[in-house]
């Protein structure tokens, strides 16, 4: 018997629920050949959405906002790019959620539908030694479901990220050993096997560094999986290591004629300050133009190791952007050598401007390997940038290395196992290093603090400063703006106050989906308990119109604002509205500059695919109409109009 003659027998079959056929039926369509199989073992917090819509609320004394920080960040790119020396480039919004990740990720349904560039996860990796919870107990290695629970919480967490990715998104996952083999079967069904790039090695610890419970074999390396969504993502190669002649030099052009002097070993040296000179590219062996060439590397050995020992390491982390000019120090053609000092004491390209970052003029790449040694990093990793945030597992020098391999310099990444917050660390510095424009979602319960204690507050230090271990001031990454938001929950029963209940407690969902949160409601003349106007200070306006009394008078009036709106975006516009049509009618006069969505449907639309994704009760949010009772939970105060 085929499946559709059996499906249409369990259809005809008396004595059964519609639920209870449904579910047998989803069971013979699911029957494999190939792949994964295990029981399916609910969740709580998967039972609680057949109940409950989730929703973002922001803890606003938790924001921070660059525009409220007193100095401004001077990013390596804007000493290296004329054109970005003087830019005013908007502060990306970073968000960090606390909560549990299958509710964040199903309200990020409707925030950020195929809007993701890069996923990076470090999900638990099950080893039985109390890394893994399931309905708030721990699975030991005794379990006898205990691969089951993992592929159960893994599977519904990646089908719903996937929906997220842009069909030019990738995803990153780590992973050790005890899972590697099912996740790997899982990962190909979800994004497909065409769609599978590679499994990086990592190496993450010494040889001789046992762990507690460690194995007959000693594990020296993890594993990192990549997958595209789609082959709209190109894979990006890396620029072959050179050092001819045939690269790009630099040259300081000294804006200031009269710099301070300081006097360090006889020698009278010129201070400059960001903004008192500009670093040039030039073409390469040009050597008409006397070009001002900072090469060769700094040796403590040799004499311009030792006076940049002597006078300038104690400075590193505090003064970056500065400029020394040292006199009677190169050769004939440069009888100065020029010092700028870096972020941190790391000696990597572009640290004193020696091994400038070093440009190909044949372009020519080759493939990254699949195998890195990471150990040195991931040793020190509880303490990176001299914060100490515990726990921190993913070192910035491996996350930046995902960064690299995916091209990723402008856009979203989402990390929904955010642990201490390092994906955001690393995104800030690198942003602050290059000139990127890379934003963060993140994503964490708040089980032992966590949240609160160590993922919020190590960013916080990251973007105000702070003094790290060895009581120095370290600047902070000031251009960046941090966002915290709890999940909380409004009845999925569609009554008519759950309708406004939803849609009153949309706005943070909508601001965060438009990118839009300067609220000029009240500058205007309007009154936010009928409705809503934010901006984003470029151009883009955003407008929630709530259910109200007078909520036709609202819209005349927000029509006559609308018109005198000049912007070359659409003004987004979200409305308590029975239907798309209704709304498109309320709003006809100012039709060609609206991009008009009603609410709650707009929600509701976005959350019942992903029930569907996660195969609840089809009927979920859409169930008959109920009157109101007092017993419907109302999780948010609907307010009233003054």
């Amino acid at each position: 018997m085929n499946k559709q003659d059996l499906i249409q027998k369990l259809k005809q079959l008396d004595g059964l629920t519609a639920d209870e056929k449904e579910a047998l039926i989803d069971l013979v369509k699911t029957k494999k050949k190939y792949g994964l199989v295990w029981e399916d073992k609910p969740e709580e917090v998967e039972e609680q959405l057949r109940q409950f819509l989730p929703v973002l609320k922001e803890v606003k004394e938790k924001r921070i906002l660059a525009k409220d920080l007193k100095s401004r960040t001077i990013t390596t790119k804007e000493l290296f790019d004329e054109e970005n020396q003087t830019s005013n480039n908007p502060a990306p919004n970073h968000i960090l959620i606390e909560g549990d990740n299958l509710h964040a990720l199903t309200a990020l349904t409707f925030t950020h539908q195929s809007q993701i560039d890069l996923i990076y996860i470090d999900p638990p990796y099950n080893t039985g030694s109390n890394d893994f919870r399931y309905n708030d107990n721990y699975v030991d290695k005794d379990d006898a479901f205990r691969h089951s629970k993992w592929l159960s919480f893994i599977n519904k967490r990646l089908r719903i990220a996937k929906s997220l990715l842009k069909t030019s998104g990738v995803i990153f996952i780590s992973i050790n050993e005890d899972e590697l083999c099912q996740l790997k079967i899982l990962t190909d069904e979800i994004f497909g096997l065409d769609n599978y790039l590679t499994v990086f090695t990592i190496k993450v610890r010494h040889e001789n560094r046992i762990l507690k419970g460690d194995k007959d074999f000693h594990e020296v390396t993890e594993f990192l999986l990549m997958y595209r969504n789609s082959s709209d993502f190109k894979t990006v190669k890396r620029i072959e290591d050179n050092t001819s002649n045939d690269l790009y030099t630099y040259r300081i052009e000294e804006l200031v004629s009269n710099p301070d002097l300081i006097t360090l070993d006889n020698k009278l040296v010129s201070v400059f300050r960001p903004g008192d000179y500009r670093v040039v590219k030039t073409s390469p062996n040009i050597s008409s133009l006397k070009k001002i060439s900072i090469r060769g590397s700094i040796k403590e050995g040799n004499s311009s190791g030792r006076f940049f020992m002597k006078h300038f390491s104690h400075k590193i982390g505090k003064e970056f952007g500065t400029l020394y000019r040292v006199p009677d120090m190169g050769d004939d053609e440069m009888p100065f050598r020029y010092f700028l000092l870096p972020y941190d004491n790391k000696r990597i390209n572009g640290d004193y401007f020696q091994g400038v970052p070093q440009n190909r003029s044949d372009n020519k790449d080759v493939p990254y390997p699949n195998y890195f040694d990471f150990v040195d990093d991931f040793n020190n990793v509880g303490y990176e940038g001299g914060i100490e945030f515990r726990n921190g597992k993913k070192p910035i020098k491996f996350l930046h290395k995902i960064y690299e391999i995916a091209g990723f310099k402008n856009g979203v990444l989402l990390d929904f196992f955010a642990g201490s917050g390092s994906t955001l660390h690393a995104a800030m510095q690198l942003n602050f290093e290059d000139g990127g424009k890379r934003q963060c979602i993140l994503v964490t319960n708040n089980e032992n603090n966590i949240c609160e204690e160590v993922t919020y507050e190590r960013n916080k230090k990251v973007i105000e400063g702070y003094y790290n271990i060895k009581g120095l001031r370290i600047e902070g990454l000031t251009q960046n703006n941090l966002r915290y938001y709890k999940s909380e929950f409004v009845s999925s029963t569609k009554t008519e106050v759950n309708k406004r209940l939803l849609t009153q407690a949309s706005t943070e969902l909508l601001q965060i989906k438009e990118d839009c949160y300067t609220d000029i409601t009240e500058s205007n003349g309007f009154n936010p308990i009928q409705c809503r106007i934010f901006t984003n200070e470029e151009g883009k306006y955003m407008i929630v119109v709530y259910h109200s009394r007078s909520q036709n008078a609202v819209c005349e009036q927000l029509i006559t604002y609308i018109k005198t709106l000049a912007t070359n975006q659409p003004i987004k516009l979200y409305a308590f509205s029975p239907e798309k049509e209704t709304l498109a009618a309320d709003f006809v006069d100012v039709a060609e500059k609206i991009d008009a969505l009603p609410l709650p449907d707009a929600i509701y639309n976005a959350y019942r695919a992903t029930f569907r994704t996660l195969k609840l009760d089809r009927k979920l949010i859409n169930p008959s109409e109920t009157k109101d009772t007092a017993s419907t939970p109302e999780l948010f105060e609907q307010p009233t109009e003054e």
